[in-house]
């Protein structure tokens, strides 16, 4: 169950004001998140891109905390994003090796270090931290173990939050999920 409070860029307000709807879905449907408390920075928005990444090439840009899915010459998608707190942020290339909807949740050895009250595993689902939809991140042909994925904490997108990957508003994710495909191009910077 979500706690009673959270800080949002406008002040104190509660976690379920962050929430104004639904898009259904199966098994779970979607929390839809009232767009007016996030920074309209980090909305979706179409952007200019003059960059030479081919089309479908997803470039993560930490320090601007967006999220660029090109999409043809000219033109990118841009979302607002979590990145990892400090000394918990990864820069470099990898591909989207697999995709998962409503993905379960298994904190790594570093994390469980950390903090040794976190869970050995959650099922995917509404309280799960990877959200409605996670890819994958491989090198190599190696689990990077960092994800983009959902989140069940909207007010954290434009922070430095996670532990190191990546959150999206669900609603972001999944538009992202259904055009993405494995083998994707992902530069983090």
């Amino acid at each position: 169950m979500l706690s009673l409070l959270a800080l949002s860029g406008s002040g104190q307000a509660s976690q379920r004001d962050w929430y104004i709807g639904r898009i259904p879905e199966q098994p779970f449907d979607i929390p839809l998140v009232d767009k007016s408390l996030l920074p309209a920075r980090f909305h979706r928005q179409v952007v200019a891109y003059s960059g030479r990444e081919a089309p479908g090439t997803i470039l993560i840009s930490k320090q601007e905390r967006f999220l660029y899915y090109i999409e043809d010459t000219g033109r990118a998608l841009r979302f607002g994003i979590s990145v990892g707190r400090d000394g918990q942020r990864w820069t470099g290339e990898a591909v989207v090796g697999r995709r998962a909807r409503w993905p379960s949740w298994t904190p790594t050895a570093n994390m469980r270090r950390r903090n040794p009250n976190l869970p050995v595993r959650v099922a995917g689902g509404p309280q799960n931290p990877l959200g409605a939809r996670a890819l994958y991140l491989y090198r190599n042909g190696q689990d990077t173990l960092y994800r983009i994925h959902g989140t069940n904490e909207p007010w954290s997108i434009g922070q430095a939050a996670s532990s190191g990957c990546i959150r999206m508003l669900n609603e972001h994710i999944l538009e992202l999920f259904a055009t993405v495909r494995n083998g994707a191009r992902v530069i983090v910077l």
